[in-house]
């Protein structure tokens, strides 16, 4: 299982005071006004910096560090994704999980003869549908609803899916 969840992208700094635009890929950008600690992470480096204020622009969340008061400090940070750790995220109800903990759940399948992979989440407007790669090489589209997701035991790291008629060709 993930220990550090990506909640956002910075897309660039905003004024001259060390504040930068966000990008959010959480489904609930108000959990930024509770976060106190994000982590910024690129392909060389990941560091700690503590939030001292959050904004909202538009349909991006505007952010100051503790560390950082002046763009020329801020600006390399360009590009870099935020991300909090599991103790920090936010709680889920019953029959909800992260998805970061679904990626690479192996999936059976109650009527096919065939096991796979959730490879990928899409989101829509209606219900996540999950992106599974089979053992026979096919890609299966799967609506993430209960009619359909049997089980999932993360424990065992597996997914129990049951197959509509006509969503294998």
């Amino acid at each position: 299982m993930e220990n550090i969840f990506k909640i956002g992208t910075i897309t660039s700094t905003h004024g001259i005071k060390g504040e930068v635009k966000v990008f959010p890929t959480t489904d609930d950008v108000t959990r930024f006004k509770k976060l106190k600690e994000v982590i910024l992470k690129n392909d060389k480096e990941s560091l700690s910096l503590h939030i001292e204020g959050v904004k909202f622009f538009k349909q991006f969340v505007i952010l100051k560090f503790k560390e950082y008061s002046d763009i020329n400090d801020i600006e390399r940070f360009r590009g870099y994704d935020l991300f909090v750790e599991r103790k920090d995220a936010i709680e889920l109800k019953d029959d909800e999980y992260y998805k970061a903990d679904l990626i690479n759940l192996k999936v059976i399948f109650d009527n096919y003869d065939s096991e796979g992979i959730l490879f990928d989440i899409i989101e829509t407007g209606a219900n996540d549908v999950y992106v599974v790669k089979t053992d026979d090489g096919k890609e299966i589209l799967v609506p993430a609803i209960k009619l359909c997701i049997k089980e999932v035991d993360l424990d065992k790291n597996t997914m129990c899916i049951h197959l509509m008629d006509g969503m294998v060709e």
